[in-house]
């Protein structure tokens, strides 16, 4: 367990979140549950806005990105800190707007934006829409001149940094469905077409390399590439970027394979970024772009742990132990998707030695269902609460009704306070949405 402020064990090793024991947290609301540090949410969000205004003069905003997790709890946190957020779909820029969120501190992103949802983000009058395509450039401008607006935008530009991440969250690639890339050519192209439109205004460029990167210099690379891209566009054409967007992307600790980070780390991971664009505006002669940044892992990640209720443990002698719980990749399917790590620990006892390595399995009727695999557990039996850490970020917004189980409850705690935020789903809200045609009654 990577132990923070508000992620702690008592005097007998009985682990708190919040101020709150998370076995009276398994037992008040059952499991599996998502449960969220509010305090620690905020203090990251406050770690990001702080290094923006205090080195780079307030010339600039964070923007959660809500694919990390998305309800409408957090984005009244984000909205009350005081930033924006980013929404990558409809239903995200919906929940924001649901919420109370201010739509000019909303930016639309997404490679395959619907015609319904450029729609809604032009009438919502959203911040900016990050464009990726030159037919959504032209579906956009089409839709802006029937609305009668003008929307800005950022277009979505891939700077060739390939930072050291899973290659499924690498997303800065010249080969990638995201953006377009500054070494074929094709960048420039699309601004030099993006300025010819009148109902769309072109205000600068986004990028982002990637999930899960802790080296600085990636970062600085990227800045110092897209410093020179916006350099290179000027002298083309004479557009001079007024905004940089530069993603999110920051690590997180998972396991002991992971840096631990403190709060000032991540304000030193923002003002490599910030002292690389400054040194090159200065260099350049350009006047310093309003920065965007993007976190969402870091702002959530280790906000965030699961409880299970142990099931059945089957222990195959000389190949491996499974310790079933009561959740699955239907609720937690990183493991299936990029066979991410995790640590694990018994809730009321998170300081006993951890005597065997094992394999948390899910409840689906799938062989590759597993939460994590090679945790080090200490002995645990059927009925026993167990924590999987640092299970903020894509947990709850990659969970899925498959085998029909239900997508758990999320509370958030503070103070020792837990109040729901995502209710549990039941039995109706499985079958809410089929339909028996009459010729089959």
């Amino acid at each position: 367990m990577n132990e923070r402020k508000t992620l702690k064990a008592d005097e007998n090793g009985r682990l708190m979140i919040g101020g709150a024991y998370a076995s009276d947290l398994a037992a008040e609301f059952g499991t599996p549950l998502y449960v969220f540090d509010e305090d620690y949410i905020r203090l990251m969000m406050r770690v990001y806005k702080n290094t923006i205004d205090t080195l780079y003069g307030g010339n600039g905003n964070v923007l959660y990105a809500s694919k990390a997790f998305s309800c409408e709890a957090v984005y009244r946190i984000a909205e009350q800190e005081g930033i924006g957020c980013d929404a990558v779909s409809g239903g995200e820029l919906y929940t924001a707007l649901k919420a109370g969120f201010n739509a000019k501190n909303i930016y639309v992103h997404g490679n395959n934006k619907l015609g319904y949802e450029l729609e809604e983000a032009v009438a919502a009058g959203v911040g900016g829409i990050v464009v990726d395509s030159i037919t959504e450039a032209e579906e956009l401008d089409g839709i802006c001149a029937a609305a009668g607006k003008v929307q800005d935008v950022l277009i979505r530009i891939n700077p060739g940094v390939e930072a050291h991440t899973h290659a499924f969250v690498q997303t800065a690639r010249t080969d990638s469905k995201f953006g377009f890339s500054i070494s074929d050519g094709s960048a420039l192209k699309m601004i030099k077409s993006v300025l010819g439109f009148k109902n769309i205004a072109l205000r600068g460029f986004h990028c982002h390399i990637g999930s899960q990167i802790f080296e600085k210099q990636s970062f600085v690379l990227a800045a110092e590439k897209m410093m020179n891209f916006i350099d290179d566009v000027r002298k083309a054409t004479g557009f001079t970027a007024s905004v940089l967007n530069m993603g999110g992307g920051f690590g997180i600790y998972y396991t002991d394979e992971d840096p631990k980070h403190s709060e000032a780390d991540y304000a030193g991971y923002l003002k490599a970024l910030i002292d690389a664009i400054k040194a090159k505006a200065k260099e350049l002669s350009l006047a310093e772009p309003y920065l965007l940044i993007e976190p969402g892992r870091s702002i959530v990640g280790e906000s965030g742990i699961t409880l299970y209720t142990v099931g059945t443990i089957k222990d195959i002698p000389g190949i491996k132990k499974y310790v079933a719980v009561d959740g699955g990749m239907f609720e937690a399917p990183r493991y299936a998707l990029y066979q991410s790590k995790y640590c694990a620990a018994k809730v009321d006892d998170v300081n006993a030695p951890a005597t065997q390595v094992v394999s948390i399995a899910g409840k689906c009727c799938e062989s590759g269902d597993l939460v994590a695999a090679d945790v080090k557990l200490p002995e645990v039996k059927k009925g026993d609460v167990i924590a999987v850490f640092s299970t903020g970020a894509y947990h709850y917004s990659m969970a899925s009704n498959y085998n029909r189980n239900f997508v758990p409850a999320a509370v958030l705690v503070k103070d020792g306070k837990a109040d729901i935020i995502v209710k549990r789903q039941n039995y109706e809200d499985i079958v809410r949405n089929d339909v028996i045609p009459e010729r089959l009654k």
